[in-house]
């Protein structure tokens, strides 16, 4: 998929607002990411469970988190 890389970006924007203490962009970052990887799995058919899982499941998917510094 070609536009993988808001993912990053997003996970770039959360690492810095974690870092920063904005607790409250922080979690809408989670929600936003979860809402570009429904997209872009949209986008791609049936790729969906395989590049992002199920991302229907209940709760919150950690799995887009990064412990990065690109802050």
């Amino acid at each position: 998929m070609k536009n993988e890389w808001i993912l990053d970006v997003l996970t770039d924007l959360k690492s810095f607002a974690q870092q920063n203490g904005f607790t409250s962009l922080s979690e809408q970052l989670d929600d936003t990411t979860l809402i570009a990887a429904s997209e872009l799995a949209n986008q791609g058919g049936g790729e969906r469970n395989q590049t992002f899982g199920n991302i229907n499941a209940a709760g919150r998917a950690h799995r887009f988190s990064s412990s990065g510094t690109n802050a």
